[in-house]
């Protein structure tokens, strides 16, 4: 199979884009369109073709340069079926179990609602990385728009069943306020403590913190934990079942 190449940028405020390349099908996809100039920019920067728009829910930062990047690639964007209605120019509709393939790479989807009641996220198996849109961040995880704490939660189960090693692309650099908030309710955490003293060297020299990996999210993540019995014991939740967990720790980040 050939060697999936991906390109990341910062772009707007605090989002990224990512491209993906397949050099022997020359076939480039966008996950998701935050800034439609930046990913032009990225794409004559490389040299390459824009063929697919994969989006992970509708969100202006996540779909609105849906329409002007089609209007100059005549590229096909591939979207959520559950939030069709939303998405900018979509013409092919995905949901749970389907796959989309990108030259020889595929990439499985997702529903993952919660963050909107139709967000998906992308998969690629045999690559080893996944684009996570803003269900899940680095150690942290997507405000409940239009979904409930039970969704959320079932949707970050469908994440933590791929394998350790899986590449977290998501799309916000949020990593230093997240970890910041979770050392509030895992104090005492050693993974997280070293975890945040390496973020903050990233940071410091204007470094990414993304990709993450799951692994370092089952260690890190309070949204992911609501089995420790640490975070439990700070939340007053020892007897509590994991969805009280997860939506106890998202309320609280909701006002940190």
């Amino acid at each position: 199979m050939s060697t999936l190449e991906i390109e990341m940028f910062p772009c707007l405020s605090d989002n990224y884009g990512f491209l993906l390349h397949d050099a022997d099908a020359d076939v480039t996809a966008t996950v998701d369109t935050p800034d439609a100039a930046a990913l032009a920019a990225a794409l004559a920067r490389k040299g390459w073709r824009l063929t697919h728009i994969l989006n992970t829910h509708h969100h202006a930062d996540h779909a609105g340069g849906n329409l002007a990047l089609k209007t100059r690639t005549g590229c096909t964007i591939v979207g959520p079926r559950n939030d069709a209605e939303r998405i900018p120019g979509i013409d092919v509709l995905v949901g749970e179990g389907e796959v989309v393939m990108l030259g020889a790479h595929r990439i499985e989807v997702y529903e993952t609602p919660g963050h909107t009641r139709g967000h998906i996220v992308y998969h690629l198996p045999d690559d080893g990385v996944a684009f996570v849109g803003d269900t899940l961040f680095a150690m942290g995880c997507g405000r409940l728009f239009e979904g409930t704490p039970q969704q959320m939660w079932s949707s970050l189960q469908k994440i933590l069943r791929w394998p350790d090693a899986t590449a977290l692309y998501c799309a916000h650099e949020y990593t230093a306020a997240n970890g910041r908030f979770a050392l509030t309710v895992e104090p005492d955490n050693q993974d997280l403590l070293a975890r945040m003293r390496d973020v903050e060297k990233l940071r410091a020299a204007g470094r990414a913190t993304v990709p993450t990996t799951l692994a370092l999210e089952r260690a890190t993540n309070p949204f992911l934990r609501p089995t420790s019995s640490a975070l439990r014991r700070t939340l007053r939740l020892e007897h509590s079942d994991d969805v009280n967990g997860f939506a106890r720790t998202r309320a609280l980040k909701d006002v940190f």
